[in-house]
């Protein structure tokens, strides 16, 4: 695989799950990580985990919705390292009322402004930098539901997710010329605190079976290494027992009665 030692890399929703497996992976491989977030104390964790590990992070407290701090953030970045070679957009969520009975215009906008709307800031101030460097890599953590329609993620998460992908390709599309590359990482169930908000939260037992978050972790690492003239586009990853394809689960059925 190629070396990423030394390289720089910003990861949004670094405080918790995909994005802290994916930070703490590509700190052991010698990056130097800038970890995003909205609350401190997950991330200082998140933090501490990569200095045990002997690598090294700074912590960039963010909330991706907000267009001018994201290229805040950015511009300091570029300011204490002088470039930005790798982007992790781990940051989502999703909400409860999620199906078009239940869901309304802020329940949609909490779930946009951030799973689409704040990946596109984050990708767009990371490409100013790319751009003058005519090379990059970013990593959009997309979902099953980027791929397909399916009951569970609901209207506002699966159009959003579906929005990154193209907005991944669109990237390719336009800048591969210059040596960037995006890809979209589309998992189906991952084991991580977003399931909590699900109408009907998985057991333990489900969850054992579901990709865990080292899991996700040896994935974006995978793509990390990949040597710069490939680009992976778009990966999907889903659990070996399937739920999408098994089913048998409450919010997987949808009634039609009202």
């Amino acid at each position: 695989m190629y070396s990423i030692d030394g390289k720089i890399a910003w990861v949004t929703g670094a405080g918790t799950g995909i994005g802290r497996g994916g930070a703490v992976a590509l700190a052991k491989a010698g990056v130097k990580v800038v970890l995003s977030g909205r609350r401190e104390g997950p991330l200082e964790d998140a933090q501490k985990r990569i200095a045990d590990a002997g690598g090294e992070a700074i912590i960039e407290l963010l909330d991706i919705s907000d267009a001018d701090a994201v290229y805040a953030v950015a511009d300091r970045i570029k300011e204490r390292y002088g470039r930005l070679d790798i982007l992790v957009n781990s940051a989502g969520l999703n909400v409860p009322k999620r199906r078009w009975k239940d869901i309304d215009a802020n329940g949609w906008h909490t779930v946009v402004d951030i799973d689409l709307n704040g990946a596109f800031y984050c990708s767009h101030a990371a490409l100013r930098m790319m751009r003058e460097q005519r090379d990059g890599l970013i990593i959009n953590i997309s979902s099953l539901a980027g791929r397909r329609i399916g009951s569970v993620s609901g209207a506002a998460y699966t159009a959003a997710k579906h929005g990154v992908n193209a907005m991944c390709e669109s990237i390719n599309l336009e800048n591969c010329h210059l040596g960037i590359r995006a890809c979209a990482i589309c998992p189906g169930d991952v084991a991580t605190e977003i399931l909590d908000k699900r109408p009907f939260p998985p057991s333990p037992e489900a969850r054992a079976r579901m990709i865990q978050e080292e899991e996700m972790a040896d994935t974006i690492l995978f793509v990390a290494q990949m040597p710069p003239h490939v680009c992976i586009n778009e990966l999907t990853i889903t659990p070996t027992w399937n739920l999408s394809f098994i089913g048998g689960t409450p919010d997987r059925e949808i009634p039609r009665d009202d």
